[in-house]
């Protein structure tokens, strides 16, 4: 059952009722994720605003309320008003002149509904009135919402045509929201999963990160590889790496360990690193996360023979990874800082042995030792440090 959206928090925003008196009560309404998720009782943080007033009447009202303004997307007629508890994207109605399934040609428009129909699915097309929360619902948001069915608004095929993305966008929602698959929309996006290879790498990896990052998504992942759509974006995935993608999440769940969406990612491909090399510049990804890919793929089954080795070895997450990835528990990794070496080269000259290349040989010894024998006290490490010593002795 939906919740009252007077009950969501988000709705008690000083920062909500200030801009509803800059703008107008009658010239706004409160639209897409913050409804949606206020209606199910999930948790939201940002919210947007749709608007009758044009992008300057937006600017002039707000600054007559002391309200500052940044044109972030306002040849599309968005600005957004920076208030004090977050900010909010001010849209101005719009309605589609023209599109080519990578972008749109808008023109502004004075109407609600059209406004609405512009909109991907019906369950991000709902408007509450930002004094009475009254929901205008033009297309069965709402029934779609409690039935949990993620469903276009018109024809399925017609609605990705407009924008490929939709069709990754498709299979986020209704991992997240679905129950009942919509078979018209299964059946569009398979159908017409090529034109995914016209969108930027940017939001393809965006997307597809967005949907690895959710709950469960395996079993929407196998369902894009069935249909066609997944080989198309992720030929390397193949049904075994979808296997070992079933295996991480329920591995994570087990452990206690958040889901990470380029940990995930590094399941569906097979562990070798030129193939995350090859995955990461098509996908442009960024230089932290094509490392990240890179080192999990170099994963090795006896990783878990010293966790906390590979952890000082590779950082903790890197090893997090490692360790899920290959069945092992990373359970002793959680909460663990990895310890710094205390000895420096000053303590092996004090020693007597001269400032060189034979230091650096032996506090590197000294180290592996330390680390091998799981970072030991200050103690422990003289003794080897003495040990080390006699040996480089001639």
């Amino acid at each position: 059952m939906l919740r009252d959206l007077r009950e969501a928090g988000w709705t008690k925003r000083e920062g909500l009722a200030l801009l509803t008196r800059a703008l107008g009560a009658e010239n706004i309404r409160w639209v897409g994720g913050a409804v949606r998720d206020g209606l199910l009782g999930v948790g939201v943080a940002d919210v947007d605003c749709a608007c009758v007033l044009m992008p300057a009447e937006v600017i002039a009202a707000c600054g007559r309320a002391g309200i500052r303004t940044v044109p972030t997307g306002i040849d599309h007629g968005t600005v957004t008003a920076i208030l004090k508890d977050g900010p909010v994207e001010v849209t101005t109605l719009r309605r589609d002149v023209a599109t080519d399934g990578r972008r749109a040609t808008i023109a502004f428009a004075t109407d609600w509904p059209e406004d609405a129909a512009r909109r991907d699915f019906t369950i991000n097309a709902l408007y509450a009135h930002p004094e009475t929360l009254e929901i205008a619902d033009y297309f069965g948001g709402l029934a779609d919402l409690e039935a949990r069915r993620v469903r276009f608004i018109g024809e399925a095929a017609a609605r990705i045509a407009e924008d490929h993305l939709r069709i990754l966008r498709y299979y986020r929602f209704q991992t997240r929201f679905g129950a009942a698959l919509d078979e018209q929309a299964e059946d569009a996006c398979a159908e017409l999963a090529h034109t995914l290879k016209g969108l930027s790498r940017e939001r393809i990896a965006s997307e597809l990160l967005a949907l690895l990052g959710l709950n469960d998504p395996h079993p929407t992942i196998a369902r894009m590889r069935a249909r066609g759509v997944l080989p198309v974006i992720l030929p390397e995935a193949c049904p075994a790496q979808i296997a070992a993608l079933a295996r991480l999440i329920a591995a994570e769940a087990e452990q206690g360990i958040a889901p990470d969406p380029v940990r995930r990612l590094a399941a569906l491909l097979p562990p070798m690193p030129e193939i995350a090399e090859t995955v990461a510049a098509r996908l442009r990804l960024s230089k932290a996360q094509r490392a990240r890919l890179i080192a999990a793929a170099e994963r090795e089954a006896d990783d878990a023979a010293n966790p906390r080795a590979l952890a000082y070895r590779l950082t903790p997450p890197l090893a997090i990874d490692r360790l899920l990835l290959t069945g092992s528990d990373a359970r002793v990794l959680q909460g663990w800082s990895v310890p710094v070496f205390p000895l420096k080269g000053g303590a092996i000259v004090a020693r007597g042995v001269t400032a060189g290349p034979a230091v650096a040989r032996i506090l590197q010894a000294v180290e592996a030792r330390w680390v091998a024998e799981a970072f030991p006290d200050d103690p422990r490490i003289d003794a080897i440090l003495a040990e080390e010593l006699a040996r480089a002795t001639p």
